[in-house]
């Protein structure tokens, strides 16, 4: 059983996937939850390149513009700056109940799985790790390297989820939107919060 979540921090670093954690985000302010939002500074590039989105640079002008677009509700979406020492997330008094990174790039799972907390990413997800709160990281990458691998087994082994961005197809999806929410389906089942997303294995369709 998971316990119910009321707040999810989500973490969009340098890696390729920038579509899934958009539409992660959308479907976690569906659920109507609140949403801490943090964006690297490469995450800024990749959206520009993949989807053609250039997301604001200011924390504030990125929220305003993300609660428009997916109509979320006065005070759910809180977007804050790498370097914003201040935020709930930086401290394990004040933890979001579950931080996914999404899409996740091996300097920040490398930089997590090491404890080196230089950006707001990094402090949010040790967090995570040392109040033992659910962290899932979401990898797009490949080939993995070995030292790859070795700090995922790091970050395993303090019970991270490691949830690489390898979409199934035995759903047989038809376009890329349905690529992309398998692997938001098994995000959002591993944070326990109810979807319909795609058919379950075994279930009629």
């Amino acid at each position: 059983m998971h316990a119910p979540l009321n707040t999810v921090t989500l973490a969009l670093s340098g890696a390729s996937g920038m579509a899934y954690g958009l539409r992660l985000l959308e479907c976690l302010l569906a659920a109507d939850l609140r949403v801490y939002l943090l964006v690297s500074q490469a995450a800024h590039i990749v959206a520009k390149q993949e989807l053609g989105v250039a997301l604001p640079a200011r924390a504030g002008d990125l929220e305003k513009q993300l609660s428009e677009n997916l109509q979320a509700r006065d005070g759910q979406l809180r977007v804050f700056g790498r370097e914003d020492w201040n935020a709930p997330v930086a401290s394990g008094s004040n933890p979001a109940d579950a931080m996914v990174v999404c899409p996740c790039s091996m300097g920040t799972l490398a930089a997590i799985a090491h404890g080196l907390s230089d950006n707001l990413i990094e402090r949010a997800a040790d967090v995570m790790l040392k109040e033992q709160k659910k962290l899932i990281l979401v990898p797009r990458e490949a080939p993995f390297s070995t030292l790859h691998l070795e700090n995922m087994l790091i970050l395993s082994r303090m019970n991270a989820v490691i949830l690489p961005a390898n979409p199934g197809f035995y759903h047989r999806p038809e376009s890329v939107e349905a690529i992309i929410d398998f692997i938001v389906a098994r995000i959002l089942d591993q944070l326990g919060i109810q979807h319909e997303l795609m058919a379950r294995w075994g279930s009629e369709r």
